[in-house]
């Protein structure tokens, strides 16, 4: 699939647990450079494990909806799906890895307590949206059509 005039020369192509590393990274040297920004988080251990917990649920869970549909879980290549999957995680988000991702991140960001580094988390979505879930949606409604129009108009993008 080429990915048209409209679509970002990225699109595709840095799988998104790549990209939420380099995010994590940032984050790490912001906490580090940014030292007047470091805060008290209460029962920040808690928080952390409990913001893990979720995001391993979600992304654990889309997982294996994957592999019960028996159908890729390669982001850069959408195209390659054998099936919609629409079970499960999949009918409260469409984008259950991704908000996993997020959680991961904000687990992360409370771990480093530093105000600074929440401020990327707005910045990862935006950059997941438009170089990874718009073009694989793109990808879902040339393959699915109809179908893959209905399961939009259902359940939302992120939560």
């Amino acid at each position: 699939m080429s990915p048209g005039p409209a679509s970002p020369s990225l699109a595709l192509k840095v799988p998104p647990p790549v990209v939420a590393l380099v995010f994590a990274a940032v984050m790490w040297v912001l906490s580090r450079l940014v030292v007047t920004a470091q805060t008290s988080v209460p029962n920040r251990t808690v928080l952390v494990i409990g913001l893990v917990l979720i995001g391993v649920l979600f992304g654990f869970s889309a997982m294996g909806a994957f592999l019960r549909a028996r159908t890729t879980m390669n982001p850069t290549k959408p195209e390659t799906t054998s099936s919609l999957v629409t079970r499960g995680v999949f009918r409260i988000t469409r984008n259950p890895m991704y908000v996993s991702l997020v959680f991961y991140l904000a687990a992360w960001c409370v771990y480093l307590s530093n105000w600074v580094d929440p401020l990327l988390l707005p910045v990862f979505v935006l950059y997941i949206d438009r170089y990874q879930i718009k073009p694989e949606e793109r990808a879902l409604m040339e393959r699915y059509g109809p179908e893959f129009a209905a399961y939009k108009a259902r359940v939302r993008r992120w939560l």
